[in-house]
């Protein structure tokens, strides 16, 4: 039941990330901030939310150091709730990074190298568009 919730998590993400790119290459908020940056992540959200309020309690383990981490992500539940996280929180991210870059007048296309490294490597993606964006604020100064 775990792999199959996996699964599920992981198409729901992918679809957010597809319409995430749909809404920058037809400009549509609709898609890239409701659908994209909310909705979708609200889902996920909920789920982990599920996830954290029936499984928690039955895993070992804790935050209080490295070893106790490792130890509360062997429970396969806890481990589905840590990476549905991962799915909500990066999407949100990224939609909002999209945003945020259009917003300020960037050519859309340079998010094309920057969203991946957002969805598979969070904050990676969030370095570059901090960066791009910090750039952008010092030469219109």
């Amino acid at each position: 039941m775990p792999e199959t919730m996996f699964s599920l998590a992981g198409y729901l993400a992918l679809a957010g990330w597809l319409v995430l790119i749909l809404g920058i290459v037809l400009n549509k908020p609709l898609l890239r901030d409701r659908i994209a940056g909310q909705w979708i992540p609200l889902v996920l959200a909920a789920a982990y939310t599920v996830l954290i309020a029936v499984f928690w309690w039955d895993a070992e383990g804790g935050f209080d150091n490295l070893a106790s981490v490792q130890k509360l992500f062997t429970w396969p539940w806890v481990a589905l709730a840590g990476w549905v996280h991962y799915l909500a929180y990066d999407l949100f991210v990224g939609a909002l990074m999209s945003r945020r870059i259009m917003e300020a007048k960037i050519n859309r296309l340079v998010l094309i190298p920057i969203l991946p490294l957002a969805f598979l490597f969070g904050p990676i993606g969030f370095v570059l568009a901090q960066a791009l964006l910090l750039t952008r604020k010092e030469t219109a100064s």
